[in-house]
């Protein structure tokens, strides 16, 4: 079997299910440069909360917690990792092909440099053009990660506008791979009756009531505020409709405000991986607003669970997930184009199942099974 090193900074749910897989077919390493100082360090300030995901992290693929010496470790800024044996530790496994997940810290990058023409290195990430300007800044960056990609033998891109974004920093047609972003679609999918019962009537939810629903970090990005002002704008009397805001963070106060006792929008704490489900098969229509999103995994479980989608156009996905079919795109920052979506949408529950439908459809591409398969691929084509 062929070996695999991965260099991550941390576990992350959405990526060890992958290891998992990847496990199971070839020999798998994963070398994580947060340290087992990440053990300790669960706090997000997104969510401004310490955070215990309920769904196991560290099962089903070997693992390395390397040596951090940061002063400061974490991967919220590039010196929080630094690990002065990670090279030796990956020559160590002896690895056939090396991926690695970031390029912005400093370890990361040493080990894209250190073992160019020597291992083959892949990349992957999901950034995006999306916010990119013409200023000095922009020109310095290009030059910056042009030099960084020519480190690379190929690159997993995520969507189309990865993609650009790669080809826009020198890697040309025949380094980019196509590798789907992706949330298990099967948990996500699996309904949950009497769960979403039971959280509806606590809710004081009707069963012919149309709900909107945001799930995330309540965070200035995610642009909630927008969402909240363009929902007081339905009319009042339309008591049918609701939204339903569930997560915590920095805006959390600012948003109950906002609200100002509006008992259509119901706010609740952060939920847990094994609790989504249930929250998301609970609505009909799921809202992602930001002002930036590099990709915005949340649309893709809404889709597993069978629900119509509206982002804005600066979410990674929107381009690749969102059609005609299972939702709509409004021009980001523009309350006008998002309140009359909204009136459009929120009106129609039958249509809004339709969409649902063609959701659960287009996500079924979009799986850790194909994500595994094309890198496996890449594995089996090396000399």
């Amino acid at each position: 079997m062929k070996r695999l090193a991965i260099v991550i900074t941390h576990p992350i749910q959405y990526y060890v299910p992958v290891f998992q897989m990847l496990a199971q077919k070839c020999h798998l390493k994963v070398f994580y440069t947060w340290g087992k100082a990440w053990l300790t360090s669960r706090y997000d300030p997104g969510f401004e909360k310490t955070i215990e995901w309920d769904i196991p992290l560290l099962e089903g693929y070997d693992f390395e917690f390397v040596e951090n010496i940061s002063a400061e470790p974490g991967s919220h800024h590039t010196k929080g990792i630094v690990n002065p044996t990670i090279i030796n530790e990956i020559k160590r496994f002896g690895p056939d092909a090396i991926l690695v997940h970031g390029y912005s810290y400093k370890s990361h990058l040493l080990t894209l440099r250190h073992f160019k023409g020597k291992v083959p290195v892949w990349f992957r990430g999901d950034s995006t053009l999306l916010n990119e300007k013409n200023s000095l800044k922009s020109i310095l960056k290009k030059v910056y990660l042009t030099w960084v990609f020519s480190h690379l033998d190929k690159a997993f891109y995520v969507g189309t506008n990865s993609k650009a974004y790669f080809k826009k920093f020198g890697l040309k047609e025949n380094q980019l791979i196509f590798s789907p972003h992706a949330v298990d679609n099967k948990r996500f999918g699996i309904a949950q009756f009497n769960a979403v019962s039971a959280l509806k009537k606590k809710l004081g939810i009707r069963v012919n009531d149309v709900v909107i629903l945001y799930a995330g970090k309540f965070e200035a990005v995610k642009n909630l505020t927008i969402l909240i002002n363009a929902f007081k704008l339905i009319d009042s009397n339309s008591k049918n409709i609701k939204l339903l805001l569930v997560g915590n963070g920095p805006q959390e106060e600012l948003l109950k405000v906002l609200a100002n006792d509006d008992k259509r929008i119901i706010f609740m704490d952060f939920q847990n991986q094994t609790y989504l489900p249930v929250i998301y098969q609970t609505c009909d229509l799921f809202c992602l607003p930001s002002n930036s999103e590099t990709w915005g995994l949340a649309i893709n479980e809404a889709m597993a669970a069978g629900k119509a989608i509206l982002a804005s156009d600066k979410v990674g996905c929107a381009v690749d997930l969102v059609t005609a079919k299972n939702g709509k795109i409004f021009r980001s920052g523009d309350l006008s184009s998002l309140t009359e979506t909204l009136k459009i949408m929120a009106k129609d529950k039958n249509q809004l199942q339709q969409f649902g439908l063609h959701s659960s459809q287009i996500i079924k591409n979009w799986s850790f099974e194909q994500q595994v398969a094309v890198i496996i691929q890449q594995l089996h084509e090396l000399q």
